[in-house]
This record gives structure tokens, C-alpha cells and sequence, in this order.
């Protein structure tokens, strides 16, 4: 209807408009010619016959029909719709209530079955301070006091009726009841239970058995197992063990105000900081490990070189300086165990091991693990770190060559190379990177002792060569090699295959080595597994979490660690596989998780040691691809790792270098030697820098430890240097 009198509405000017100039045109050609045209009826714009008068009678009746038409069509839906929605209602009307059929609330194992009237009022009148929580309570009960009062109220319960509690297992069900929780919320100071009602006075009744009902809600609260062990040895007498069944253990809180993904360090390092900034915080750590948070240095450095034969199950270890710790944080006995969580008065730090998180649901604020249970969140880290890479000449090698391979990353990583090194006579250990060659240097120091031959191969010319200039890798590489090691270099994995008991790697260039395990050292994967669930972004060209300044991945999620590629304001976005950034990156956003909002521009280091006697430290880019200016000088006994350590205190050295500052350096006032030539015997100590665009961006202090301040503050200046050697004073690798 309405389209056909907006098309007439914008048509019929347009007629008129043509009509009128072609009046108008006529009446100029008359009076240009003198002449008069012959004249003729004037025509009028009608929607009408011809003859009509133009009183548009046909656009009338075509408005008319149409308004009737629209009409009847418009009183038709709008009564259908009426229809639908009575229907609707008729149907929601007409389903069930959702409350437990026949089950006595106020009923408990060996007690009366039923309650007549004037019991429930009395449970009633016994609650000192009543919420309105209590008016739904007594609404929901009331079909089944309807039920007792259509019996015969004097009397005793029906035969009928009494043998429920035996026959059914009563607690759990009527503990199962959202109205039992309600009575126990609503009375908080005593604790009066519907469950425990009798015909005796209602305190004994309170004193006797409150905790097993309270205990026994699994969805509100956290000592399942004592529950059970309180309700068996209250009532043996009623209830057999045999014919009720326990109920399901709760193992967690469902709700933490504090939820960290992941047991590493970073989660560890965000823990510790949430409870120094909120001393009642309470902190729930959820790790796919068996084990308590701990620390991964050690696994590939000081455990090899323990003499303790029961390294492997104490995990303890002597440091570089002879002192001996545990590779755990802290012992179990500082953290709260998961049940206890929301009930300690001070809050604590409970770890959830052997779950893994599947899920997010960052609009409701909760996770999914792997068995299905959820638990919600205030504030929420994730710490996932990552999973050792494999070559897909491994994965594609079949079921013997797999479990002939170890993908180091763990304790029982470490726990089972420890036994395949005592139990085998040839491992070979794929990459040439930190991990890599911290572990030749480790099984190569222990085959000295054993006829087991360790094999080191990389597709560089050099033992991190990513990392090192060429000459300093050279030199890497030879110091590899007497540890025992045989190295082979530029070495292009082809296939891997099992022949006659012994795995064989094929390499491009056709060289075969036969060998009876292969550690695969290439790398990690951070683990963004949640991120399609959370719906976080994943940075493309490094992987892991995208952050902003202050770690932020939401409003309430934080990301810390390996899985955080965060943005740098000296050397761009970045991302981070090391332990100091993990333990500073953990620090920041457990602050921040508690209000600091502090942005992230700590320059994170990391170090890797070759035995108690080589080591370095480097903070920046270090790419062996970038322009670099080493200054050398000549080693002491002083200059190793053993030797850092005992002055430090500490075996993992960014616990000390991450809390120095470097506000004052003073250089050393030794007069400049000549430049060092670089022969390999002279790489004792000393410096290297890697340069971008004439500025320091990357630093490592070979075998020159304490000293990483200085080199945070050079690179955080960013300034353009004429004259290294002079920078290089400022390290002191000159003083004897």
C-alpha cells in the first residue's frame, strides 16, 4: 500500500511539472510567430478514464483496496502472534517444579522420618537471626509438611515412610538438596541443620553433627573426605558402609580469587608477589605437572654433575659453590593444600597439580580442565610456557624411533635421559643451542666414568652459532669436544629410521650415525592452546600471547613468561625463553594483578653454563647475524661460573643481577692493553657487543659475572658509541 502512494507521490509532480512546460512552451511559439495555435481542451492530470472530470477515481479505489488489504493482512499476524505467544506460555505453565520428589529434608540416617508440624516450627523459631534466604527454605518444604500433615500428625511416621533413610542414602540427598545449604549459610553463628532435626532439644542436636552436613556440600564448600570419615563414625549403627555410597571427593575450591595457569617459574614468581602485596590473598596455581612449581636451570646444569647417586629421587643438588638446595622453590610445607584454600584465615598459595586448563570462558570468568570441572576467577594469569619442538623426521619415524627419543623440558625428562644415559651406550643429541650443549657437556663429563659415547650434531658451524660470533663458537665447539664429546657440525637431519636395534640418522649430505637414544634440543613452542577459547591474539611472527605494557592480554588476564610476546620499548616486541624473564615478567604481573599497573621495561638476561668452568651471561639481541666487537682479556681463577657463584650466594644468578642497579659505574683504572688478536687461548673473559644501526643492543659477559647491571644500563641509554674498548672498562675485565 505504502509503496504504491510513495511511488504515485514522486511520479505525479513530475507529470504535472512536463504538462505545465509544455503549456508554457506553446504559449512562446505564439506569441514569437504572432500567430494563435488552434486551441484545444486543456488536459488535466486524472488518474481517471477518459472523460471522468480527473477526479481520480482509479487512484481512490487502488488506495482503498490496498488499506484493506494491509489492514486484514497486519489483523491476521498480529493474531497468530497472540496464538504463538499463549501457547507459549500455556506450555511453561504446564512443566513440573524441579524439586526433589519425596525426599524428607529434615530427615538423617537412624532418625525420625518424618516431622509434624509443630517440629518444623519449632527448627524455625530456634534460628536467632533469620535472612529472608530462610522464606524460600520454608516454601519448598512446605509440600512435603502438606504430605505429613495428610497423614495423622499425633501419631508416629507411617510404616512406609520410616524404612527411607535405611533403604536410600539419605545423607547425601538430602545434602544434595539446595535448600540444606541454605539452612546452613542462613545460620552461620551455631549452625542449625534441617538434617539434624529430632524430637530431642535442638542444641545437643547442633553440637553433634554439624560439620559432616556442611562438610558434605560439593558445591559450596571443600572437605569432602572428612565428611565421609565423620558421617561413617557417627552413625555405623544405621547406616552400613557397604549400601551407601561414598560421595564423590572435591579436590579444589570452585572459585579462586587468584587463578595461575601454569607451575612455573613465572607462576611461582606471581604467587610470591600477589602475597607480598595482598597478605590475604588466596592464590590457586593449576599445573599440568605432577610436581610443585621448581626450577628448569638446574635440570640441564648441576643435577649431571652431582655426586649424590640419589640425585635423582632427592632432586637436590650442590651449587657451583658447594652449597647444596632442592631444585623445588619450597618445600610442600608452605603451601595450603586445595580444601583448605577458602577457609584459611590468612589465605595461601595452593597448587592444583596433575590438571590441565582446556578452556576459557573469559566472559564468565571461569576455566574448564581436562576432567570437566570449572572453576571461576577474579583475576587470572597464564603462565603455560611452552613444549619442547621436535623435527618431523622424529614424528614421522614410527612408534620404535619415538620412544627412543627425549624431548627435555621436565623432571621426568631428566629422571628418565638420567637412566637411559646408565642403561645404553650412545646417545645422540640433536642442536647446537643452550640446551643442547649445557647437556653434551653434562653426558660427555659422565662418559669419562662409563664407555657411553655422546654424540652432539647442528646445521651450524658451530655450538650456538645462532648466538656467538664465529670464532667464539670455534672456540665453543673445541671446549665441547674435550668433555668427551664427538661433534658434528653443519649437519642436516634427512630421515631417522630403527634397524637392528639401533636408530639410524640419515643426513643430507649422506653421512650415517647409529646410535641407541636421540635427545631432541631444537627449540619450544609456547603453548597457546587457550587462546582460541579466550579469544586472545597470538603474535604471528614470535608466537605466544600479544600484551601490552603491563602484561595485559584483558582487563583481568595477564600473560607472564614464555608465552608472552610482549613489546620492548628499546628493541621492539619481543619474546622471551629464559628464567629471568620469567621471574621478572611473573613479579610485574602479580603486581599489577593487585592494582600496580606498572609497565613491563626490564631488560631480562639469561645465562648458560659449560660445566663449573665456562660460562656467560648476555641481556639484549645477541644474534650472531649482527655486527660484533668482542674485548678479551686473560682469565683468573676467579672468573668462572664456581666463582660467581660463591660471591653471589646463589647457584641461579638472576635472583642477585635482577635486583642490581647500575646507577654509578666506575671504570677500572687500568690503562687500556693493546687489542686482544683472537687466538682460542686467550678467551678467557671479556665482552661482547652486538650492534643495530651503531648502538649497543645486545651484551654478553663471557666468563665476567656480577656485572649485568652495567650492561642493562648500556643498553637502556641506546646511545651511540665511538669507542667501545672504552664501554668495555666499564665491566672491569682488566683487574686482576
Amino acid at each position: 500500500m505504502w509503496t504504491c502512494k510513495n511511488l504515485w507521490k514522486k511520479l505525479a509532480p513530475l507529470a504535472r511539472s512536463s504538462s505545465t512546460l509544455c503549456r508554457q512552451n506553446a504559449r512562446g511559439v505564439v506569441l514569437n510567430n504572432e500567430r494563435r495555435l488552434p486551441l484545444v481542451p486543456q488536459a488535466h492530470m486524472s488518474s481517471g478514464t477518459p472523460g471522468s472530470g480527473g477526479d481520480n477515481n482509479l487512484y481512490y479505489l487502488l488506495v482503498g483496496a490496498t488499506c484493506v488489504g494491509g489492514g486484514f493482512y497486519a489483523y491476521r499476524t498480529i493474531k497468530g502472534d497472540k496464538e504463538r505467544y499463549q501457547e507459549r506460555i500455556n506450555e511453561i505453565a504446564s512443566r513440573p517444579n524441579k524439586v526433589v520428589p519425596e525426599q524428607p529434608i529434615t530427615e538423617a540416617p537412624g532418625e525420625q522420618a518424618a516431622e509434624t508440624p509443630q517440629e518444623i516450627a519449632h527448627v524455625t523459631e530456634d534460628a536467632p537471626a533469620e535472612t529472608p534466604e530462610v522464606t524460600p527454605i520454608v516454601e519448598e518444604v512446605s509440600p512435603e509438611v502438606a504430605a505429613v500433615e495428610q497423614e495423622d500428625p499425633p501419631t508416629t511416621p507411617e510404616p512406609e515412610i520410616a524404612p527411607e533413610p535405611v533403604v536410600e542414602p539419605a545423607p547425601e540427598e538430602s545434602v544434595g538438596t539446595p535448600d540444606a545449604g541454605k539452612v546452613v549459610e542462613s545460620e552461620p553463628s551455631v549452625e542449625p541443620s534441617p538434617v539434624e532435626v529430632t524430637e530431642e532439644p535442638p542444641a545437643p542436636v547442633v553440637e553433634s553433627e554439624p560439620t559432616p552436613v556442611a562438610e558434605s556440600l560439593p558445591a559450596e564448600t571443600a572437605e569432602p573426605q572428612t565428611t565421609t570419615e565423620t558421617e561413617s563414625a557417627a552413625e555405623p549403627a544405621t547406616v552400613a558402609p557397604a549400601e551407601v555410597p561414598a560421595p564423590t571427593p572435591v579436590e579444589f575450591p570452585s572459585h579462586a580469587p587468584y587463578l595461575l595457569i601454569g607451575g612455573g617459574t613465572a607462576s611461582f614468581a606471581a604467587a610470591r608477589s600477589i602475597r607480598a602485596r595482598d597478605p590475604g590473598a588466596r592464590v590457586l596455581i593449576i599445573t599440568d605437572e605432577p610436581d610443585l612449581p621448581y626450577m628448569r636451570p638446574p635440570l640441564s646444569k648441576e643435577l649431571w654433575f652431582s655426586d649424590d647417586p640419589s640425585v635423582v629421587d632427592t632432586l637436590r643438588f650442590k651449587q657451583w659453590n658447594g652449597k647444596e638446595r632442592s631444585i623445588y622453590f619450597q618445600p610442600p610445607s608452605f603451601y595450603v593444600s586445595p580444601q583448605d584454600l577458602e577457609k584459611v584465615e590468612n589465605g595461601g598459595v595452593a597448587v592444583l597439580t596433575g590438571k590441565k586448563v582446556v578452556h576459557m570462558d573469559v566472559r564468565g570468568n571461569k576455566v574448564t580442565l581436562s576432567d570437566n570441572t570449572e572453576i571461576s576467577y577474579d583475576k587470572c594469569l597464564i603462565a603455560t610456557g611452552g613444549v619442547p619442538r621436535n623435527l618431523q623426521v622424529i614424528e614421522r619415524a614410527g612408534e620404535e624411533v619415538t620412544k627412543r627419543t627425549t624431548l627435555f623440558r621436565k623432571v621426568e625428562d631428566f629422571k628418565a635421559l638420567d637412566k637411559v644415559s646408565r642403561d645404553t651406550k650412545s646417545i645422540t643429541i640433536i642442536g647446537g643451542g643452550f640446551l643442547g650443549s649445557e647437556l653434551a657437556c653434562a653426558l660427555g663429563r659422565r662418559s669419562a666414568d662409563s664407555d657411553l659415547e655422546v654424540i652432539q650434531m647442528f646445521p651450524e658451524k658451530g655450538n650456538m652459532g645462532k648466538v656467538l660470533p664465529e670464532y667464539l663458537s670455534n672456540w665453543t665447539t673445541a671446549k665441547v669436544k674435550s668433555e668427551g664429546v664427538m661433534v658434528i657440525t653443519e649437519a642436516l637431519v634427512k630421515a631417522v629410521s630403527f634397524k637392528d636395534g639401533k636408530v639410524e640418522i640419515k643426513l643430507k649430505d649422506g653421512r650415517l650415525v647409529k646410535t641407541d637414544h636421540i635427545v631432541a634440543a631444537v627449540g619450544l613452542e609456547p603453548s597457546v592452546e587457550l587462546a582460541k577459547s579466550a579469544g586472545l591474539e597470538v603474535d604471528s611472527d614470535f608466537g605466544g600471547f600479544r600484551v601490552n605494557a603491563e602484561l595485559q592480554a584483558r582487563s583481568n588476564i595477564w600473560v607472564a613468561g614464555d608465552a608472552a610476546c610482549f613489546y620492548d620499548i628499546r628493541l621492539g616486541r619481543r619474546r622471551v625463553e629464559h628464567h629471568d624473564h620469567a621471574v621478572v615478567s611473573g613479579r610485574l604481573a602479580g603486581e599489577n594483578m593487585t592494582g600496580a599497573n606498572k609497565p613491563y621495561w626490564h631488560q631480562s638476561m639469561f645465562w648458560s653454563d659449560l660445566g663449573p668452568d665456562v660460562g656467560y651471561e648476555a641481556i639484549g639481541i645477541v644474534d650472531s647475524s649482527l655486527p660484533t666487537v668482542g674485548v678479551f682479556a686473560k682469565a683468573t681463577a676467579k672468573d668462572t661460573p664456581k666463582a660467581a657463584t660463591e660471591k653471589s650466594g646463589t647457584g641461579i644468578r638472576s635472583e642477585s643481577e635482577t635486583e642490581g642497579t647500575a646507577s654509578s659505574p666506575v671504570a677500572s683504572s687500568t690503562p687500556e692493553p693493546p687489542p686482544v688478536p683472537e687466538r682460542k687461548d686467550n678467551y678467557g673473559k671479556g665482552v661482547i657487543f652486538y650492534l643495530r644501526d651503531k648502538v649497543v643492543v645486545g651484551i654478553i659477559l663471557w666468563n665476567v659475572f656480577n656485572r649485568m647491571p652495567v650492561a642493562r644500563k648500556i643498553i637502556k641509554d641506546g646511545e651511540e658509541h665511538a669507542d667501545l674498548n672504552e664501554v668495555a672498562k666499564l665491566f672491569n675485565i682488566h683487574e686482576d
